[in-house]
């Protein structure tokens, strides 16, 4: 009875990561197709409509699992505040399908004017599922991509421990999702001009494999040609580790002991 009751707890904890992924992903990929498709809007709407969608997938999933809706987030809870390990895998999956779904649906929902903008599928509209070097059109290598996103994501990390720490200035009455939206606008803001901030392996990854399967038959490559699939994914997990493994070296330890540091703790 309690081992199906525990089945069923984590069911609900991976259809909540799923959703909020999913919300994430249409809010995001959607502002990218409506400027670079279709002409309307600049770099600060995708980064406050990124954000935005942040914000709202947190609040989707974040009674239930805490909102992690990001596989990086995940492996750093596991690795430094006790989150159970054998659920990274389960919710890493749960968040890629989200975004994998979120994707196929702003895929058709912009099918004519991807269509019109790039009628051959190429990397011109590639950047409104996953991410690119220089975003597709700066000088910025392959390497360059990776050291972004080790960056991005560090700074992601370290934030939102900070921001989940009670035994810090946690934010109050709801107000987490909140500040961790303005979190994600301020680092598309400062540094979304190398790889595009996907600081999440689901965000690039889930919509990367919808678009392949629709057409785009270059999306595991950048624009260079190389395969690059994967910067986005090494990239905003050696980040996250080391974000979350500085935030704990350098400003937990230092805090007073006692509180429960976790914001909500999903059971074993």
């Amino acid at each position: 009875m309690v081992e199906r009751l525990s089945q069923r707890g984590l069911t609900g904890e991976l259809i909540a990561e799923f959703a909020g992924t999913m919300v994430l992903i249409l809010f995001g990929a959607g502002v990218v197709a409506q400027v670079v498709a279709g002409g309307l809007g600049d770099h600060d709407s995708i980064a406050w409509a990124w954000g935005i969608g942040v914000a709202l997938g947190v609040y989707v999933a974040g009674r239930t699992t805490g909102a992690h809706l990001n596989p990086a987030v995940t492996l750093g809870f596991a690795a430094f505040r006790g989150f159970p390990r054998h659920k990274v895998m389960p919710y890493v999956v749960a968040q890629t399908a989200g975004a994998f779904l979120a994707a196929l649906i702003v895929r058709w929902n912009y099918t004519e004017i991807l269509a019109m903008a790039d009628p051959g599928h190429t990397i011109k509209t590639q950047i409104v599922f996953s991410t690119l070097p220089g975003n597709g059109t700066l000088p910025v290598s392959m390497w360059g991509g990776l050291r972004d996103q080790i960056i991005g994501s560090a700074i992601l990390l370290f934030i939102i421990f900070a921001l989940s720490d009670t035994a810090n200035m946690a934010p109050s009455a709801n107000m987490g999702p909140v500040v961790i939206g303005l979190l994600v606008v301020a680092i598309g803001m400062a540094y979304g001009a190398d790889a595009g901030y996907a600081i999440n392996p689901a965000r690039d990854f889930g919509p990367r494999l919808a678009s392949f399967l629709t057409g785009y038959r270059g999306a595991w490559r950048d624009q260079y040609g190389d395969l690059y699939f994967w910067v986005p994914i090494v990239g905003p997990v050696l980040g996250g580790l080391l974000g979350a493994g500085l935030y704990q070296a350098c400003i937990s330890r230092f805090l007073p002991q006692g509180e429960d540091r976790d914001t909500v703790k999903p059971s074993d």
